[in-house]
């Protein structure tokens, strides 16, 4: 899997230093992580040491995590909680535990209650369910696509692709492939570029016929030679020269045969993929 050269960097600081932010929720967890986190990036400046718990959906369990929270209080700054809970009684818990508690559901619900003249359901963890059951294999069927068509491992039914990834080796290809396919159920194809499809000025043969579905990862050479570092180290293919060229024939590439593409270095897995699908036009 290519590896991800998209985080953005923050600022080191030890686990005693940083704030403890917890994320509780009585499903998955995968909400609460990701809203709270889109609200803690406005504050680049400060640390924190995260804590995901999943699977909160009783007051025994809402104790443990207070106990775990207060113990965390005792030795620094006091935690930010981010609650994706449904049940008044969990939540209620939780609210007493000391921390900052940050109820990413609770007001939601209600403007929505309101607006449509009808209760939330008590059944946990519907977000995250199966829910609609035709929209969830289109999202399995999608992830196995992007497996078999990972990294150029296949050229068949290419045809039926919503998106082509090309990029030199590491360049972020896999991740947004997958999280492309996990996350909106889209067909995505990734293929590596290499020595062998710069000869000519087109597109590499196999993604030639699809150009329309075609779209660039490129980096910065220093981002690329130290994650390819990590995986052959001193080696030509982990090289700042070798990075330079690869980075250098592949924006030529682009830019020859009209395929959008995006710098991969300082942008996460979900930028690049919003991006894609604003430029493929594949947003709904």
């Amino acid at each position: 899997m290519d590896a991800t050269t998209d985080s953005i960097p923050r600022p080191s600081a030890s686990r005693a230093t940083a704030r403890p932010a917890y994320f509780v929720s009585d499903s998955t967890g995968i909400t609460a992580e990701t809203l709270g986190s889109a609200l803690l990036a406005n504050f680049p400046g400060v640390a924190f040491h995260r804590h995901t718990i999943p699977f909160v959906d009783t007051v025994g369990g809402a104790r443990d995590v207070v106990r775990d929270i207060q113990a965390a209080a005792a030795t620094g700054a006091v935690p930010i909680l981010f609650a994706t809970v449904k049940s008044a009684e969990i939540l209620a818990e939780l609210m007493a535990s000391g921390a900052v508690v940050v109820d990413l559901l609770g007001g939601h619900l209600r403007e929505l209650e309101a607006a449509l003249g009808s209760t939330a359901s008590e059944q946990l963890g519907q977000y995250h369910g199966v829910g609609d059951i035709e929209r969830y294999f289109a999202r399995m069927r999608a992830v196995e696509y992007a497996i078999e068509h990972d990294d150029g491992q296949s050229m068949r039914a290419l045809d039926i692709a919503d998106v082509i990834v090309i990029a030199p080796s590491r360049c972020g290809k896999t991740p947004t492939t997958m999280y492309l396919a996990l996350q909106y159920g889209l067909l995505v194809a990734n293929y590596p570029l290499t020595d062998d499809d710069f000869p000519s000025d087109g597109l590499p043969a196999p993604v030639a016929p699809h150009l329309d579905k075609c779209f660039g990862l490129t980096t910065t050479p220093l981002r690329l030679s130290q994650v390819r570092h990590e995986r052959r180290p001193d080696s030509v293919y982990s090289s700042l020269a070798q990075c330079t060229l690869e980075l250098r024939r592949a924006e030529d590439l682009y830019r020859r045969n009209r395929v959008p593409f995006l710098n991969s270095s300082t942008k996460s897995v979900e930028e690049m993929s919003a991006v894609i699908m604003q430029s493929m036009r594949l947003r709904s």
